[in-house]
């Protein structure tokens, strides 16, 4: 069985639960995702299940490509390919359709996937810098302050807090639950927010 599944955010929404109570929740069209390769130890040094996501049928495909997914019977191509941890590649054969079936109302998962970018930033957005006083004769508002440190040693120590690109990273939210999982439409409900913006790639991952 594979330990991930990839997916598409598709926004923010509520949901009520048996409780009564309104939790705020994030749709994820998780697949379908069809499996391309099995890594094993004897020809790759590790085991893992290669898949496709975002099947696109109608659409050039390059000679190299087209012969990969020639294996698993699959004519077209895939937006995404990633690797999948599994338990046990035995499980899986070539073209088999993987959904969103193999997670469970309640279940944890880590979700992975690119931030928002946000450009290029100044140090009060990007690191919470208090600025300089709002009053007459204050020069300095948002900007760093001095970063020197005199003669010796001349130069800026690495990691210091500076302007510059903020977002567009890869970020894991851990230990999110499942609040629902509805296999008709390939979509998975989680309690809280994700990474990413609308339409994103995101990897739902088994605790």
């Amino acid at each position: 069985m594979v330990k991930g599944i990839l997916g598409k955010k598709l926004g923010m929404s509520r949901l009520f639960v048996e409780e009564g109570r309104v939790v705020p929740v994030t749709m994820i069209q998780t697949g379908p995702c069809t499996v391309l390769q099995k890594k094993t130890v004897e020809n790759d040094g590790y085991e893992a299940i290669q898949v496709g996501f975002d099947y696109q049928e109608k659409t050039k495909v390059k000679k190299p490509a087209a012969g990969h997914l020639k294996k698993a019977d699959i004519s077209g191509k895939f937006a995404y390919i990633r690797e999948i941890p599994a338990e046990s590649i035995e499980e899986h054969t070539l073209g088999e359709i993987i959904g969103p079936e193999i997670f469970q109302m309640g279940e944890k998962v880590h979700v992975t996937a690119l931030s928002k970018g946000k450009g290029f930033t100044g140090v009060v957005k990007r690191w919470n810098f208090r600025g300089g006083k709002a009053t007459h004769g204050c020069t300095s508002h948002r900007v760093p302050g001095s970063i020197g440190a005199s003669s010796y040693p001349s130069r800026v120590f690495k990691g210091k807090k500076l302007p510059g690109h903020m977002g567009n990273h890869k970020v894991t939210v851990k230990n999110l639950t499942i609040v629902d999982v509805r296999p008709e439409y390939h979509l998975i409900i989680i309690k809280g927010a994700v990474p990413g913006a609308k339409k994103g790639l995101v990897f739902l991952r088994k605790v």
